[in-house]
């Protein structure tokens, strides 16, 4: 899964500071305890948990975020484009998983665990931004986005969400931009937040398809998660 465009956008590391958000209406309770460091790593995937897959770890730090956006209201949906956002974590575990006929196929998975309403606060701030930022600027990778939309709930967890975007990366000279497509997941079961990223390669044609983190890691990841808690 090694391609040097967008680059930044899987290699951003995980810290920073908090976001500062209050909780609403729409945030959901958080029951059960936070996971522990060696809790989560024995909850993160493995590759015996997912025939046909190869896992690989990602390195993983509990800060919150320091990935910007213009405007400031997107930051949630630029911070989980690295899997993570501006709450800081108890713990975190991170994974990449892609499929052993096709390396283009897979997703990285990260989970953090919190403590408090935070996860609970992760899903909410990333739904509201993926709703009212249709548009953004990651001003930390300096990668305009666009066509955010708010995709259907999957149902997974407790509450999750699931988003698409597109990142616009300057064409060399006078060629067209290269439009790469985006696709975040995030769930949060009990103080865990399961977050889920992965972008299409673009291809000789210049078109690509919708991302999309297939369902199969999505639903492993939290038949183990759920195991382990």
């Amino acid at each position: 899964m090694g391609v040097s465009l967008a680059v930044l956008t899987l290699c951003v590391t995980v810290a920073g500071c908090g976001s500062g958000a209050e909780a609403s209406a729409d945030v959901g309770v958080v029951e059960g305890e936070p996971l522990s460091a060696v809790e989560l790593e024995e909850a993160v995937l493995a590759g015996a948990d997912l025939g046909g897959y190869e896992v690989e770890k990602v390195v993983t730090g509990t800060s919150a975020s320091r990935r910007t956006a213009d405007p400031d209201e997107c930051d949630p949906v630029v911070r989980a484009l690295g899997g993570s956002s501006g709450f800081g974590a108890v713990a975190r575990a991170g994974r990449m998983v892609f499929s052993k006929k096709d390396s283009a196929t897979g997703a990285t998975v990260i989970l953090s665990s919190h403590s408090g309403q935070d996860a609970a606060l992760v899903i909410a701030e990333l739904r509201t931004a993926a709703e009212e930022c249709e548009t953004f600027e990651d001003v930390t990778a300096d990668f305009p986005y666009e066509d955010t939309e708010l995709r259907p709930d999957p149902g997974y967890g407790d509450e999750s969400v699931s988003l698409r975007l597109t990142q616009v990366a300057a064409g060399a000279g006078d060629e067209e931009p290269v439009r790469v497509p985006f696709a975040v997941v995030a769930v949060r079961q009990g103080a865990t937040v399961a977050m889920f990223y992965e972008f299409d390669r673009p291809r000789a044609s210049g078109d690509s398809p919708p991302a999309a983190v297939p369902e199969e890691i999505v639903e492993a990841q939290l038949k183990k998660l759920t195991a382990s808690g």
